[in-house]
């Protein structure tokens, strides 16, 4: 699949290897890389997937990395309802800015 200059990507770079990573961090963390995803806009006249390319960020960073994905969506979130704070209602929030 051929992706065109302006397509909207996301790459992949390693900024750390396991041996360049910091000591004191705990030994599960050591052992893999420092790994980045970003997106951004396909700097490079057309590329495939598996291709190191340069994109442009939305905010005018220019980053190199292997290109894995076409159109990406934005995945995060933050996370599962925690069910003790919906217990919690306005009521109770806003006693604080009553009784203080």
């Amino acid at each position: 699949m051929e992706i065109k200059k302006g397509a909207w990507v996301q790459i992949h770079y390693i900024v750390l290897n396991p041996e360049e990573r910091a000591s004191h961090l705990p030994e599960d963390t050591k052992k893999v890389p420092f790994e980045v995803r970003i997106k951004g806009f396909l700097e490079d006249e057309e590329a495939e997937i598996g291709d190191i390319v340069t994109i442009k960020t939305p905010i005018g960073r220019i980053v190199k990395g292997k290109l894995e994905k076409v159109n990406p969506k934005y995945e995060h979130n933050f996370g599962e309802p925690i069910p003790e704070l919906l217990k919690i209602n306005k009521d109770d929030l806003l006693a604080g800015e009553r009784n203080g």
